[in-house]
């Protein structure tokens, strides 16, 4: 099979070229691209008001072969193409007969049917040693991975989104919402529109972005992380008790610290052996150059044997509340954030 991203700019020009194949599988996290260009497809094949003839949707559970073939056969009406939408039907989770119908359809899919496989619930995980299979799909399936967008990319797509509602926002701004708000379009579509209802300036701020987006847990934690280091107990607990009232799971709050410390004490690494925020952004595969800044600026208020420990405690507290029954698991984690900020003193 290709790689994800040449099979994603070979969709691309496969609709700019009207080349569009039999056979797609579409996966990945970013869902907001895999329905833009599902509706491509769409508007690509299936004229307007013609949807009940030559559209189907098809949902994977209890689904069999026989029934997709049987779709995938038929005419389409009053156009070239129809296209038959599957969503989570695993491929690779068939029985024998029903994987050996699947080849069969694989290798001989009508020129008149665009047949796409979505992995919308389902992790797409292709199984190699059911090398038939695995032979029909590399040979006749275009598997499309959407991945989250380049920096380039998703600060430009953030900026005509807000030139939408007729707002502007800076590129260190952009950076910021994405580090607020997390870098899936899927996620940033609601938050972009709240902003920009919100905002009286034409302009985006930060403010505006503090003011209404609902931070990821990754930024939550950093903020609870940086009150921390910053002796402010009262703003980490009051963090902490919001993300409690989220119903958070206390292990995944407290897995997001120990991966932030850590990150923390990499750039105070970084700071005593003289290397710079391009080094912290390789290190943790960052497209922006925001959170490697904003680690920098806390690790300066910290030193490495502080961070040793506090890593070391998150990994003690980690192993207990995976071990231990009955534990109270919110009170531990209060309790660590005062050992942390104890051993600031």
């Amino acid at each position: 099979m290709k790689k994800s991203n040449e099979a994603f700019e070979k969709l691309k020009r496969d609709l700019k070229e009207g080349t569009v194949r039999c056979a797609y599988i579409f996966y990945g996290e970013e869902s907001y691209l895999r329905e833009y260009y599902l509706g491509a497809l769409r508007k690509a094949l299936v004229p307007a008001g013609f949807e009940e003839f030559n559209y189907h949707r098809l949902e994977g559970k209890d689904l069999t072969v026989q029934t997709l073939a049987e779709a995938a056969e038929a005419m389409p009406m009053m156009t070239e193409r129809t296209l038959i939408v599957v969503t989570d039907f695993d491929l690779f989770k068939l029985g024998e007969e029903q994987r050996e119908k699947l080849i069969a359809l694989l290798e001989d899919v009508p020129p008149y049917c665009c047949l796409v496989f979505v992995y919308d619930t389902l992790e797409y995980k292709p199984n190699r040693t059911m090398k038939k299979l695995m032979k029909a799909v590399s040979d006749h399936v275009e598997s499309v991975e959407f991945r989250p967008a380049d920096s380039r990319e998703l600060t430009a797509w953030i900026a005509r989104r807000f030139r939408a509602l007729d707002k502007d926002i800076d590129r260190q701004t952009a950076e910021y919402l994405i580090f607020t708000c997390g870098d899936l379009m899927t996620g940033l579509v609601p938050e972009i529109e709240k902003i920009g209802a919100y905002a009286k300036g034409k302009t985006i701020t930060q403010k505006d972005i503090d003011a209404v987006a609902d931070p990821v847990l990754s930024a939550e934690v950093f903020r609870l992380s940086d009150a921390v280091l910053q002796g402010q107990y009262d703003k980490a607990a009051g963090i902490l008790g919001d993300l409690l009232k989220m119903q958070t799971e206390p292990i995944l709050i407290l897995a997001a610290l120990g991966s932030q410390l850590r990150r923390i004490y990499t750039a105070r690494m970084a700071i005593d052996s003289g290397k710079d925020k391009y080094w912290l952004m390789e290190l943790w595969g960052m497209k922006f150059d925001y959170p490697a800044k904003a680690l920098l600026t806390a690790a300066k208020r910290t030193t490495a044997g502080w961070c040793a420990d506090a890593v070391r405690q998150c990994q003690v507290l980690d192993r207990r509340m995976k071990s231990e029954k009955g534990m109270d698991a919110a009170g531990e984690l209060k309790l660590l954030l005062v050992r942390l900020g104890a051993g600031r003193k």
